[in-house]
C-alpha cells in the first residue's frame, strides 16, 4: 500500500513539474440534451397524429356505446316480457343477448388493440424521424454527445444545453417542406 502511494505521489509531482506531458486531448466536450417526449407532443406532426388518434378513439367509442345501449335495451325488454313469454322464447332471447355481449366485448378488445397499434406506429415513425433530425443537429453543430431528457435518466442539465426547441423547429420545417 505504501509503495502504491509513493508511485501516485511521484507521478503527480512529475506531472506538476512538467516532466510528463498529459496524454489526454484538450478537446472541448459539447453536450446537448433533448426532451423527445416534448418534441413528439409539440411538433406539428405529433399534434396532428394525436388529433387523428383522438378522432379514431371517439368514432370507436360511439360505435361501442351504441352496441352497449342496444344490449341494455334488449335486457330491459326481456325483463318486461319475462312473465308473458314462453320459457323457450326467454331462453332464446337470453342466448341472443349473451352472444351480443360476447360480440361487444370482442369489439371493445379489438378496438383497444387497434388504437394501441396505431398509436405505436405513429409514435415510432415520428420518433425515428426526430432521432434523424437530432443526429443531423449533432453533426452540424459538433456535439460530442446528445442525451435524452427522460424522467430519471438525466437528473439535471443546464437549460442552455437543451436542443429540444431547435429539434421541434427543424422537424416542423422538414415536414412542412421548408429549408
Amino acid at each position: 500500500m505504501k509503495r502504491f502511494l509513493v508511485v501516485i505521489i511521484s507521478g503527480l509531482f512529475l506531472l506538476s513539474c512538467g516532466f510528463i506531458q498529459p496524454t489526454f486531448a484538450a478537446e472541448t466536450v459539447k453536450i446537448g440534451v433533448v426532451d423527445l417526449l416534448k418534441a413528439l407532443n409539440e411538433s406539428e406532426v405529433g399534434k396532428k397524429a394525436k388529433s387523428d388518434l383522438e378522432s379514431m378513439i371517439k368514432l370507436k367509442q360511439l360505435s361501442i356505446d351504441e352496441k352497449g345501449k342496444k344490449i341494455e335495451q334488449l335486457k330491459a325488454e326481456l325483463d318486461k316480457q319475462a312473465s308473458i313469454i314462453s320459457a323457450e322464447a326467454k331462453k332464446s332471447r337470453e342466448e341472443d343477448i349473451e352472444r351480443l355481449i360476447r360480440d361487444y366485448q370482442r369489439i371493445v378488445t379489438d378496438s383497444q388493440a387497434e388504437v394501441k397499434k396505431k398509436e405505436g406506429e405513429l409514435t415510432n415513425n415520428i420518433l425515428k424521424e426526430l432521432r434523424e433530425v437530432i443526429e443531423k443537429i449533432g453533426q452540424e453543430e459538433d456535439y460530442t454527445i446528445i442525451l435524452e431528457q427522460a424522467e430519471g435518466l438525466v437528473l439535471y442539465s443546464n437549460k442552455a444545453n437543451s436542443i429540444t426547441e431547435k429539434t421541434i423547429k427543424r422537424y416542423n420545417e422538414l415536414k412542412s417542406g421548408k429549408k
